[in-house]
């Protein structure tokens, strides 16, 4: 159980060459275009860096993570923002919490894709934005096996009730931006 959790360091998630894969300021102009936001959650924040852009552009940011030591190091980089520990299959808030749920590199890492997708569409009022890996064997991130299809993601989010899906292709990754 939870094999495909991240077990790295902190240091490792905040590498130069990762960040700009991860192209994070263009991710969360993406994730809040089109929406009028002020309430974020971050799950699977690790380390708290789009928890960081998020606040960033004024957004109060709430994150989650299962790993302890990813919490208190995320606190040092973003000690504005609200920290929970737990995980994305059981999120310990109340129904449309949130105004944008941000799974940033994390879906891939779940244990149940379709009960990931229906906690993060039961917190959110207006949106469930999902970043992932692309399907394909790469040097960084996750191996082949851990990895997510983008069809895979579209056929259950649309499964859970999230009938507006739009994939935009990144330079490098794959953002899922879903609306019921």
């Amino acid at each position: 159980m939870h094999e495909r959790r991240y077990s790295g360091t902190v240091e490792r998630l905040r590498l130069p060459e990762r960040l700009a894969l991860l192209e994070v300021d263009r991710v969360v102009t993406l994730a809040m275009e089109g929406s009028v936001s002020t309430t974020v959650l971050d799950v699977g924040t690790g380390s708290g860096v789009f928890a960081e852009a998020f606040l960033r552009e004024g957004l109060r940011v709430t994150a989650i993570d299962p790993n302890p030591e990813m919490l208190e190091a995320a606190k040092d980089f973003v000690p504005t923002a609200t920290f929970i520990p737990g995980t994305v299959e059981n999120l310990p808030f109340e129904d449309r919490s949130f105004d944008l749920v941000f799974l940033g590199l994390v879906l891939h890492e779940s244990d149940d894709l379709n009960k990931a997708l229906r906690e993060a569409r039961r917190c959110a009022i207006r949106r469930v934005s999902v970043l992932e890996w692309p399907y394909r064997e790469e040097e960084i991130g996750p191996p082949l096996h851990h990895r997510l299809r983008a069809e895979d993601i579209v056929k259950g989010a649309a499964a859970i009730g999230l009938t507006r899906i739009e994939t935009v292709q990144l330079n490098h990754l794959l953002l899922f931006q879903c609306t019921s």
